[in-house]
C-alpha cells in the first residue's frame, strides 16, 4: 500500500515540484496551498505523514504542527517543517515536528527523510 503524504505550502511551485518528486518515489500525494484545508483533507485523505512550509499567511507552520500533535487522532502522524528562514532547528523542533529541513532542499534528502519517518 502506498504511503500517503500531505504536502501544505503557500509557493505553487516548491508544491508542483515536491508533488511530482514524491510521486515519482512512489508516495500518494495530496498538495494544498492553504491552511484552512488542512483539517478536513486530515480526515477525507488520512496522511501518514505531512510536510509542512513553516512561512505561511495566517498560522506559521509550527503553529500548525503544535495543532496536529494535540489532536488525539493526529498526535502519531509524523509531521515535517521546511523552510528557507529557519535560523534555528531546535527552535522549529519545540513545536512539536518529527524534522527540520531547509530549503533549499535536496529532493534526495527529502524522500530519505520521508521514507525513514513512515517506515
Amino acid at each position: 500500500m502506498l504511503k500517503r503524504i500531505l504536502v501544505l505550502d503557500d509557493n505553487e511551485d516548491i508544491l508542483e515540484v515536491v508533488h511530482e518528486a514524491l510521486s515519482y518515489a512512489r508516495f500518494e500525494v495530496k498538495s494544498i496551498s492553504e491552511s484552512r484545508q488542512l483539517m478536513p483533507l486530515m480526515d477525507e485523505f488520512a496522511p501518514d505523514l505531512l510536510l509542512l512550509d513553516y512561512r505561511m499567511s495566517g498560522l506559521n507552520g509550527g503553529e500548525i504542527c503544535r495543532i496536529i500533535k494535540a489532536h488525539p487522532k493526529y498526535t502519531n502522524i509524523p509531521v515535517i517543517i521546511f523552510s528557507a528562514y529557519i535560523s534555528d532547528h531546535d527552535q522549529i523542533i519545540a513545536y512539536g515536528c518529527d524534522a527540520v529541513i531547509s530549503k533549499p532542499f535536496d529532493l534526495v534528502e527529502l524522500i530519505t527523510k520521508i521514507s525513514q519517518l513512515v517506515a
